[in-house]
């Protein structure tokens, strides 16, 4: 009723690969379109074959970021999860109060002989009518031994969001640039240009201040869209959870998406996070739990009220 929708594929573990309101789209969709997991190819950058980009691409379970040897294993980019197929899936709806709430949950196991065994268990639900929606992932390690987790949530906003003079908002109380491509312009991390000619992806670090609920919040928001109407979407999550935000400024010609990137670990492969001893283990049978909530911002008012939220938060 709200003319908001999206759409979740099982086949690409629960992940939700479009999403729009009112026929505008949110998400930036690449040139692959959706790829069946059998086409996967797990070696260095072939991750990038099968990122049809959408709305959110998850990126882990045991590794995510850049491409690395890890203690003898060769990682390729950003992890399995998205490319495998969820079992026991089930979607239904029913009356909570005055909400009618529908919801799809389903299971994405990660698993190899000797080698990890990591269970995602994933609910997405939204209420009827409202232009939101709610992800509640639990991770679980099954096997006998610790492993590696890295988590990332790869929200990735295209036109009518990222437009020329459209901007990150967010509870950033600093951005720090990967490397020395991204500064380059440093001081306009939050502005989106046109599309460019050989633009070259700029990669920013944010310290996310937190409101006294502990959720951090950040958006993409085009205030002159629709001569001045406004639109844009905001992720809402737990520091406490995800301490890490990553944005991902790509505004090159055909190319042309901002990733805001909730995650529990930074991009620059297993390796590295090894090495700065930040490398987060799940124990054997222990749980890490996860809440997202992924909104509209479809007039000026509504992006103006959580610039508001966000100032209070800073």
């Amino acid at each position: 009723g709200s003319g908001f929708s999206f759409t979740v594929t099982p086949d690409r573990g629960m992940d939700i690969t479009y999403a729009e309101y009112n026929g505008q789209p949110l998400c930036w969709r690449s040139a692959t379109g959706d790829v069946h997991p059998a086409f996967y190819e797990p070696e260095g950058l072939g991750w990038l074959r099968s990122f049809y980009g959408g709305l959110v691409t998850t990126c882990g379970m045991t590794y995510a970021g850049a491409p690395c040897v890890d203690e003898g294993k060769e990682l390729g980019l950003h992890g399995r999860i998205s490319n495998t197929p969820a079992k026991n899936v089930w979607i239904d709806g029913e009356w909570q109060g005055d909400n009618y709430v529908i919801w799809i949950q389903g299971k994405v196991r990660e698993a190899s002989v000797f080698g990890e065994n990591i269970q995602l268990t994933r609910k997405i639900w939204a209420n009827l009518g409202e232009s939101r929606f709610f992800i509640h992932d639990i991770v679980e390690n099954l096997s006998f031994d610790p492993i590696p987790h890295m988590y990332l949530y790869h929200i990735n906003g295209g036109f009518p969001a990222v437009d020329a003079n459209s901007m990150l908002i967010s509870t950033s109380k600093s951005a720090t640039p990967r490397d020395d491509e991204a500064k380059i312009g440093k001081e306009r991390y939050y502005i989106f240009e046109p599309p460019t000619a050989g633009f070259k992806e700029k990669v920013y670090y944010h310290d996310m201040a937190v409101d006294k609920d502990g959720y951090a919040y950040s958006a993409l928001v085009n205030k002159d869209f629709n001569n001045g109407q406004g639109f844009g979407f905001y992720v809402k999550y737990l520091k406490s959870q995800l301490p890490r935000f990553i944005e991902w400024k790509m505004n090159g010609e055909g190319t042309y998406v901002v990733g805001m990137e909730p995650a529990n670990c930074l991009v620059e492969g297993r390796d590295k996070e090894r090495q700065r001893g930040t490398l987060q283990f799940l124990q054997s049978g222990e749980k890490r739990e996860y809440l997202l909530e992924i909104g509209v911002l479809p007039t000026i008012k509504e992006i103006e009220e959580l610039e508001a939220k966000i100032n209070l938060c800073k």
